[in-house]
């Protein structure tokens, strides 16, 4: 393994972070010393980021951690042109008060991994539409849009995979590589920052801002990207047969969180150690040789690690409880997700497809009905059969019902 002159990239080296770099050796020169800011940015699609974003936002943790400055972008401006790399059509168009309201439940997460604040080595955030809502169109393309080559643009993956597949891609959807590489300068000029960082996805966005500022400011910039995370089964990082799992606690309760984490499957247990928690190098290693049975203890570390740092260390404890307690002693917890109805709804009968979709144990009805036809659905840990089944009163047990959803993912409906 390359020994590095900084601490961050010794750090993101070890820890499996570094996918590209534009110039590795001047970037470790660079951050070898004072203090030097470094952003990544995030647009406004969703109002709560989910895991797939894990592994951009530990990168800010880690640089601050390394005693430089994170910047976090809020896409405000960029969000309303949509970013087209990765998909086969343009983005949702979303208004002003969409993005705010994005933003608002964006912004949450990031206080829970990095320090804020006005020293040398604290976090701010900063939004793109500051700037970008104020550019003159026509002054915009004469000092900048002359640098940039339509024939080096169509060459990108963001670009070149769409027209491939024959499929729409609007010219404001190519404006946004532009604006992207525009952010970097203009990042670069109000803050002295030095580095952009982002996903595997985003490096020829990132070449950009490098060479404009070059061209335009004579100015030496650096680009990082991490390498897009799968499991080991070749799973996206992020996505469930359930759905993205979400940051935020109101998208995403803590256990199902929790859970997330420790339905790990074996083989990647140390790189996500390695990626998602503090846990020291040593610490990971030693972790790593367990097999067999000892590995779900690995799996409850790294679980309890990642929820403590996104949810808090009380709900981390709480989930582990209610985990303990459900597969070990078969009883139900606290922390299960749950959902409320009046003893009425019992009464005339309330349907298991919309008590599973109300507690988050399936996305829509149709879903539901099939987990039940499979014979995956409990009541009270009673298989059930009939995909048009009610939950009445005679199913209570201490005021709730437990329902299940396979061996791992319960939830319960309680009597308010």
């Amino acid at each position: 393994m390359s020994t590095f002159k900084s601490d961050f990239l010794q750090t993101v080296s070890e820890r499996g972070y570094i996918h590209q770099c534009t110039d590795l050796e001047g970037l470790d020169t660079t951050y070898a010393g004072s203090p030097v800011p470094a952003y990544i940015g995030f647009d406004c699609t969703a109002d709560s980021l989910h895991v797939g974003s894990m592994v951009p936002i530990m990168l800010l943790r880690r640089l601050q951690q390394s005693g430089h400055k994170p910047i976090v972008l809020m896409g405000g401006g960029t969000t309303k042109v949509g970013d087209p790399t990765g998909r086969d059509s343009a983005r949702q168009m979303l208004t002003d008060a969409d993005i705010a309201r994005n933003m608002a439940g964006i912004k949450i997460v990031f206080e829970k991994f990095l320090t804020f604040g006005d020293g040398p080595t604290d976090a701010i955030m900063i939004n793109n539409a500051d700037w970008l809502d104020k550019i003159p169109y026509l002054e915009f393309l004469r000092d900048y849009g002359r640098h940039f080559s339509i024939n080096r643009m169509l060459s990108f993956d963001s670009v070149k995979l769409r027209l491939e597949r024959e499929t729409p891609m609007s010219f404001l959807e190519f404006n946004y590589m532009i604006l992207q590489a525009y952010d970097f300068l203009e990042i670069n000029r109000t803050y002295g920052c030095r580095l952009q960082m982002g996903g595997s996805d985003q490096w020829g966005n990132i070449i950009n801002g490098v060479e404009l500022g070059r061209r335009v400011d004579g100015a030496e910039l650096f680009g990082l990207t991490v390498p897009l995370i799968t499991s080991a089964s070749g799973a996206k990082m992020g996505k469930t047969a359930q759905g993205a799992v979400w940051l935020n606690e109101d998208r995403l309760p803590a256990y199902d969180y929790w859970q997330f984490w420790r339905n790990t499957e074996d083989a990647d247990v140390g790189r996500f150690l390695k990626l998602f928690t503090d846990l020291p190098m040593d610490e990971i290693r030693r972790l790593e040789t367990l097999q067999g049975a000892e590995i779900n203890d690995a799996k409850k570390i790294l679980a309890n690690a990642a929820t403590t740092l996104c949810r808090g260390a009380e709900a981390a404890t709480a989930a582990e409880e209610t985990a303990r307690r459900t597969f070990e002693q078969g009883q139900t917890g606290d922390a299960l997700p749950s959902v409320k109805v009046g003893m009425d709804a019992l009464d005339q009968g309330y349907a298991v497809a919309d008590a599973m979709v109300s507690t988050g144990l399936s996305a829509t009805k149709g879903e539901a009905r099939r987990l039940i036809k499979q014979g995956a659905v409990k009541i009270n840990d009673a298989t059930l059969t009939d995909t048009e089944a009610k939950l009445m009163p005679e199913h209570l047990n201490a005021g709730q019902i437990k329902l299940s959803a396979g061996k791992k993912r319960h939830a319960l409906v309680k009597i308010q």
